[in-house]
């Protein structure tokens, strides 16, 4: 079976592109083969900042014949709809097309297509330029002279050169031929920018990656990943460090290089005094550079880094290296600058005494002066949501209402809350943004403040993804919660809700982190009632805590099925007022250990059974008792149900007073035995109206008594 090589060779692709572009191209020009007719048995995607390549193995050299039917409308049918089937069916006049006959519907056209196969090649040269012209790059622009002319041709990066070869293993590949705007495919690609810039005539793949790797070009991207990373923890380890790894950067380097040669580089000591995020961030941002730390240390850092360069220099990198530890010098001076400066006081000090007392600051501490110019500027958190500053005050309260919930001490909450957002207003959160909460507790620490103070800082913006973790001291819950709600209910009071896969606000985060926090704490929170205390802080919106709780229903059945839960068992549970989540995931837990036994399960169905009966009567308007008679009882089966229901539903009750789920579900199984007696001895739709109603009361009471529980009607089984 013949085998197909693409190489698409420009100028550098960023490489946050690459490896979304090599994907698309395989299952563009994949899908499109085996739409013309072709089979494939492999195909592979391959990237450098330099070109796209495609592997595709033992793909058909020809399409198939193709012979079809399309059948027509009846002989008698009107011109108009004789001429639809025409074009339908690719035919120039109706003597083409042959009459077939059934004995039902009379004669009818029928056009019987014959299309012959077509070659691999043929439908190559089609499909590739085709899919250079409309290729999904976020980005792309035009170059050169035919740049002027309308529909010109596009790509990310300058396209150079494309190489086109297919054929069997035994045989010598032949060249696709096409053109795309002046460059024509053909079986020469070129080798590292530097090292090895001369043309290289390929065959096939195994040649091309063979001949490209002496060519100083590693192709394979994961390749290159694994040649970085092992060189350099090695380089590290020579050195007495040890890398701090990065899978975010290590990616995006292996895309700014084709051959890859780690080097060390380094800055001076007095550097180390900027906390080592920032020293990070720096390096990483500026330099795309590897930090690294003294060997078993767990935080501090060395001032050592690792590069990563494109080319073997003769002098072994050294100059390399130290070009790159000035820009590395420099950049560091930033950031100890900005360090210094966050810890001095502000020079529009004398203007901030009105914040400080509305928030009842200290202005002789660095982050209170922040803070205090956070209000004071009247910084914007959202047009129709106020200021930061009004933010804090609103944060404020809700997370002292909620330090009673949580078992904070209220004092460090209101404090917590006041400083949460003040490092928005350093040097080092305005040059590094994602920094923000880190910076609040580094600088809160260095004034002295409380370490759970300092911790809610940081802490408050958790969880922010479901692999992140949540905050477990009270005083970072407190604020925490009371973050997300405030930013929950403000949007829904302004009605800017996500809408689809929309959700600019981050605000299914910002539930889902109510959601984890709540439940991976234990605990019990009543939401209807924060809801609308949080509400009544926007005058003129709307209350809608009914619509916010049918939200977090959303998220907690999206965390539950993450956590293995069943659906239906989650849906069994919740309410519409169910405003507990503690409660529900308990309840939740609680049916689904019943449900896994022997007596959950008959008792599901004996239930299921009883309230299809009553639901299929009530329906058809049958007469149903408003309360069971135990003297119309005609059978032991009718009392002895009767017996166990007002049993079960007074202890399944008592159990829920309790918030003992597991006792409501035991109390609840005892039913399974009289139930499933009750269907073997007993007629409900007696010939006796009375009987009969009395008998469906009684079913009606099996419903109830479950429903305390959980609506075991939405449970599948």
């Amino acid at each position: 079976m013949p085998d197909l090589l693409l190489e698409l060779r420009s100028e550098e692709i960023p490489a946050r592109m690459q490896r979304k572009a090599a994907g698309d191209l395989r299952k563009m020009l994949a899908d499109g083969l085996v739409e013309a007719g072709l089979t494939y048995e492999a195909a592979r995607e391959y990237w450098t900042p330099r070109r796209l390549t495609l592997d595709i193995r033992g793909l058909t050299a020809r399409s198939k014949d193709i012979r079809e039917e399309i059948k027509g409308p009846s002989t008698t049918a009107p011109e108009q709809a004789v001429q639809g089937f025409l074009r339908k069916a690719g035919l120039s006049s109706i003597a083409e097309a042959h009459v077939h006959s059934d004995p039902k519907k009379g004669d009818f056209y029928v056009a019987h297509i014959a299309k012959p196969g077509r070659a691999a090649e043929e439908i190559i040269a089609e499909l590739v330029p085709a899919i250079i012209r409309n290729f999904p790059w976020p980005k792309s622009m035009r170059w050169g002279p035919a740049s002027a002319k309308p529909g010109s041709l596009r790509w990310v990066r300058p396209l150079q050169s494309i190489v086109c070869t297919f054929g069997p293993e035994t045989e010598e590949p032949v060249v696709v031929d096409f053109e795309i705007d002046g460059i024509r495919a053909g079986n020469v690609t070129f080798g590292h920018r530097f090292h090895a810039p001369g043309p290289i005539t390929v065959r096939r793949f195994d040649d091309y990656v063979a001949k490209l790797e002496a060519a100083k070009v590693v192709l394979d991207a994961d390749r290159r990943k694994e040649i970085i990373l092992a060189d350099a923890r090695n380089i590290a380890f020579a050195n007495g460090l040890d890398l701090v790894e990065d899978e975010g950067l290590l990616e995006e380097v292996s895309g700014l290089v084709e051959w890859p040669v780690v080097l060390m580089g380094e800055f001076e000591q007095d550097f180390l005094a900027i906390p080592g995020e920032v020293i990070r961030l720096t390096i990483r941002a500026n330099q795309k550079c590897f930090v690294t730390r003294p060997q078993g240390a767990a935080d501090d850092l060395s001032n050592r880094f690792i590069l990563v360069a494109n080319i073997e220099a003769k002098d072994g990198g050294k100059e390399i290296a130290y070009g790159n530890g000035k820009v590395v010098r420099a950049r560091l001076s930033d950031a100890l600058y900005f360090w210094k400066t966050d810890q001095g006081d502000l020079p529009d000090l004398d203007q901030l005494g009105e914040s400080a007392a509305k928030f009842d600051l200290d202005l002789k501490k660095p982050l209170d002066q922040r803070m205090a110019r956070l209000d004071h500027l009247n910084v914007t958190f959202h047009a129709k949501l106020g200021t930061q500053g009004e933010r804090v005050a609103r944060i404020k309260r809700l997370a002292e209402e909620l330090a009673l919930v949580v078992g904070a001490d209220s004092a460090l909450v209101a404090r917590a809350s006041v400083l949460a957002k003040a490092d928005l207003q350093t040097e080092v959160v305005g040059e590094f943004p994602e920094l923000q909460g880190a910076m609040g507790r580094k600088y809160a620490l260095l004034q002295g403040e409380h370490p759970s103070v300092a911790a809610a800082a940081e802490e408050h913006y958790k969880p922010q993804g479901p692999s992140d973790r949540v905050p477990t001291d009270p005083v970072s819950v407190a604020v925490a919660l009371a973050d997300k709600l405030d930013t929950l209910t403000g949007f829904w009071a302004i009605d800017e809700k996500p809408t689809g896969s929309k959700d600019p606000f981050a605000l299914r985060r910002a539930a889902l982190g109510m959601v984890r926090i709540l439940i991976e704490n234990r605990i019990r929170l009543a939401l209807a009632c924060v809801f609308a205390k949080a509400f009544a802080n926007f005058k003129g919106g709307a209350d809608q805590s009914s619509d916010l709780l049918a939200f977090f229903h959303d998220r907690l059945k999206v965390y539950l099925r993450d956590q293995g839960a069943r659906h239906d068992l989650i849906d069994a549970v919740i309410t519409p007022q169910s405003d507990d989540l503690l409660q529900i995931v308990r309840r939740v837990e609680a049916l689904g250990s019943l449900l896994d036994t022997d007596e959950g399960k008959n008792l599901l169905a004996g239930t299921k059974r009883a309230a299809n009966i009553l639901a299929a009567e009530e329906k058809k308007k049958t007469l149903v008792a408003e309360t069971v008679e135990p003297a119309l009882f005609r059978e032991e089966a009718e009392n002895k149900l009767y017996a166990a229901v007002n049993q079960a539903e007074k202890e399944a009750g008592q159990a829920i007073q309790n918030e003992d789920f597991s006792a409501a579900m035991l109390a609840l199984s005892v039913l399974r035995e009289p139930v499933d007696s009750f269907f073997e001895g007993v007629l409900v739709n007696d010939e006796d109206q009375a009987v009969r109603a009395n008998r469906l009361a009684l079913l009606a009471r099996i419903r109830a008594a479950t429903d305390h529980v959980a609506d075991f009607s939405k449970i599948v089984g």
